[in-house]
């Protein structure tokens, strides 16, 4: 297999050592520029130590020379920051029936992006190798020459290994249980590939977008299915088996005998995911609903029948999401998917209850919003996710680790 870019930067940057360099590239990463002199302050580290290190860092171009620092006496300090250009990630949000993709530098600034209508069932092989050519046509596009792909971020609609990056019996993904994407992908890119499920990158994309100072944040997916991506303390929660904020199959209280597609009974997404909606409105109306956007077009007519489905929807929602609140106690949740779009109608019910039920300590400050992102939510979180893999401590400190 051919050197990783990854090496290939380490083969270029000087032959001395630099262990321990990703200590001070952290305090270079949030793009706030730092001279020597403070860096070595703030790690405790002698000034030699810290010049190695930084020379380092500058070789391999993660960080750059910035502006000019106030002397207080003989030659300026020099300033140095985080490099945004110094390589490009991919994130791809792969759904159901559409696919978006884009290319950002390490600041998560979009260069170039596009969007597919593509059939998930169609295969893994289908959809990845599309990928494959999205990639490609990305990176001519954002002239290929002036930097280099460091990671790709993928997003899939199903339950995902995020360790191994395979499908774990997707219901909606025909032939994708246990497929070894990394692998697949790595044939055409030679690079690290992470792949988590699409709520999950929605909830990244969403915090690191529109609340990167919140480190406690539930993001629910509202549309065929539901579920939630969970951020306590800064970190994404996964749980053991990666089904952790799988709330589509939490029992609700007026369930009753409501069949599921799971095989239990009264679970929440037979009574307020997307095509339940759409049945319970055809009952009510002798309609022939079929989809979320049939239910969300009807909803901004105004119907008063699916302004109250909608509004219960919302109430079946909040009695799950106000245990959650009792026992994670988010500061935001973010209301996202396509069901979202019905606009404060659903809201409203979800706030009424969770509110209601939750106790009042965890509600004090709580904010429940809908999602500013949208469905950009999913794509820019997939770039976040290999962002974060490329600058991670474990990254620098291995790369500076093997120079030599």
């Amino acid at each position: 297999m051919a050197k990783s870019v990854m090496e290939s930067v380490i083969q270029r940057a000087s032959g001395v050592p630099a262990p321990g360099a990703s200590e001070v590239f952290q305090l270079l990463r949030d793009g706030h520029p730092r001279t020597r002199a403070e860096l070595a302050l703030l790690t405790g580290l002698a000034r030699s130590t810290v010049a190695s290190r930084v020379d380092w860092l500058m070789r391999t171009g993660l960080i750059a020379p910035y502006g000019g620092a106030v002397s207080t006496g003989g030659r300026p300090p020099s300033l140095f920051a985080l490099n945004p250009g110094a390589r490009v990630v991919i994130g791809a949000d792969i759904g159901a029936t559409h696919a978006i993709v884009v290319l950002t530098d390490l600041s998560g600034r979009e260069i170039v992006s596009e969007r597919e209508e593509i059939t998930i069932s169609d295969g893994p092989e289908a959809v990845l190798g599309w990928l494959a050519k999205a990639v490609e046509a990305l990176l001519d596009k954002g002239k290929r020459g002036s930097f280099e792909l460091a990671a790709i971020g993928i997003g899939l609609p199903g339950p995902v290994e995020h360790e191994t990056g395979m499908p774990i019996n997707p219901p909606i993904m025909p032939g994708w249980d246990r497929f070894d994407v990394p692998h697949f992908v790595q044939r055409s890119f030679n690079v690290p590939v992470l792949v988590d499920n699409d709520v999950n990158i929605m909830a990244l994309g969403e915090q690191t977008g529109s609340w990167p100072e919140v480190a406690d944040l539930m993001f629910i997916k509202v549309a065929t299915g539901i579920g939630a991506g969970i951020i306590s303390g800064g970190q994404l929660q996964r749980g053991a088996q990666g089904t952790a904020g799988d709330l589509g199959h939490v029992r609700v209280p007026r369930g009753g005998e409501v069949l599921c597609r799971c095989g239990n009974t009264g679970c929440l997404e037979a009574l307020a995911g997307g095509p339940a909606l759409a049945s319970a409105l055809n009952e009510l109306t002798g309609g022939s609903l079929v989809t979320s956007r049939d239910v969300i077009d009807l909803v901004r007519s105004g119907d008063a029948t699916a302004i109250q489905v909608i509004r219960q929807a919302g109430r079946d929602i909040g009695d799950v999401l106000a245990t959650c609140v009792n026992l994670i106690n988010p500061s935001v949740v973010v209301i996202g998917g396509s069901l979202a779009q019905a606009g404060e109608h659903l809201l409203a019910g979800i706030r009424e209850v969770v509110y209601r039920r939750s106790l009042p300590l965890a509600t004090e400050h709580l904010r429940i919003v809908p999602s500013v992102a949208g469905e950009r939510a999913g794509v820019m979180g997939a770039a976040s996710m290999a962002i974060s893999h490329v600058l991670s401590p474990e990254a620098i400190e291995a790369a500076s680790l093997q120079t030599g």
